[in-house]
């Protein structure tokens, strides 16, 4: 991530529309793998159809385990993102995305200077997920450094986007598309990816 540095880009943004419900009305709704039907009904979806089946995608991966090291948690609530945000980094948090400021088409960015490393190696990362409301997959792992990076494409676009680093990824699944494209194993290299859009970071102010 060194100033001048060109990469081809496109910063995504879900399609997914769909926004948080208050954590009252969340909390009151299932979300387990066991209560599909009633969730389908609740919600007016036809089982077997594509959205029933990013649904179903989606509470199984909440539900199953996390790597060794990740605490994992899925928000289906902002209050409870915030609460679980809080208990693993303090009250003094700050909410980071990526924002593209033009078309976020593939092109060639460049970083400029005035890359900056939130503090700490501790973050919690929330990744928006395909839901009938606004679900975010979160988790805090150690050994993960975040940075804002300022961008220019080709076409003028500005992007100010969040990169994350993972710094030990000994535990990681071998065949994980990071290894394959990089060409290298687990826990022998930093991994460092940009957010999509719609994806949020927390860092401690602290």
């Amino acid at each position: 991530m060194h100033p001048g540095k060109v990469m081809n880009l496109q910063f995504t943004e879900n399609t997914d529309t769909a926004t948080f419900l208050p954590r009252q009305v969340a909390d009151s709704i299932p979300f387990s793998s066991d209560k599909l039907p009633e969730i389908y009904s609740e919600f007016s979806v036809k089982p077997g159809s594509m959205e029933a089946e990013e649904m179903e995608n989606t509470i199984k991966e909440c539900e199953s385990p996390g790597i060794k090291g990740e605490e994992k948690y899925c928000a289906t609530s902002l209050e409870s993102m915030i609460d679980f945000t809080n208990s693993k980094l303090g009250k003094n948090v700050l909410a980071i995305s990526t924002e593209v400021d033009g078309q976020t088409k593939m092109q060639k960015y460049t970083i400029k200077t005035g890359v900056k490393k939130m503090a700490g190696d501790k973050s919690v990362v929330c990744h928006k997920q395909n839901y009938a409301y606004a679900v975010f997959y979160c988790h805090a792992t150690k050994s993960t450094r975040a940075y804002t990076v300022p961008l220019v494409g080709d076409d003028g676009t500005k992007a100010k986007a969040v990169a994350v680093c993972h710094t030990d990824t000994s535990a990681w699944n071998p065949k994980h598309m990071a290894f394959q494209v990089l060409n290298v194993k687990p826990g022998t290299v930093p991994v460092c990816h940009f957010l999509p859009q719609d994806h949020v970071v927390w860092v401690s102010t602290n």
